[in-house]
């Protein structure tokens, strides 16, 4: 299953993210190793937040890694969200679907 988590930032979270980058790619970094994390990264223009694409038996997986996360621990996340996202079409969906025949 595919799990989304969102992230709403502070205002000025591009000046304030720097010291906490690393140690926000370690985590992400390491859940991608264990085919947790699939894709991340912050909306553009305005940059006022993120998601992180996430692949596992239960949210846990998600809510877990923002738990764990400097970007939220050290206050520049300041509201987070778990949404369950079916996904039906492409390599990698958890419920492919096929369009019904017709003849």
């Amino acid at each position: 299953m595919h799990y989304v988590l969102f992230y709403d930032y502070v205002q000025d979270y591009l000046e304030r993210r720097g010291s906490l980058r690393d140690a926000h790619l370690v985590l992400a970094t390491a859940a991608v190793e264990r085919d947790e994390l699939i894709l991340g990264g912050a909306f553009a223009g305005p940059t006022d937040g993120g998601m992180l694409l996430f692949s596992g038996s239960s949210p846990a997986v998600a809510e877990n890694f923002a738990k764990a996360d400097p970007y939220v621990t050290k206050g520049l996340v300041t509201k987070w969200r778990v949404r369950e996202w079916t996904t039906v079409v492409g390599k990698d969906a958890a419920y492919p679907a096929k369009p019904a025949t017709s003849e």
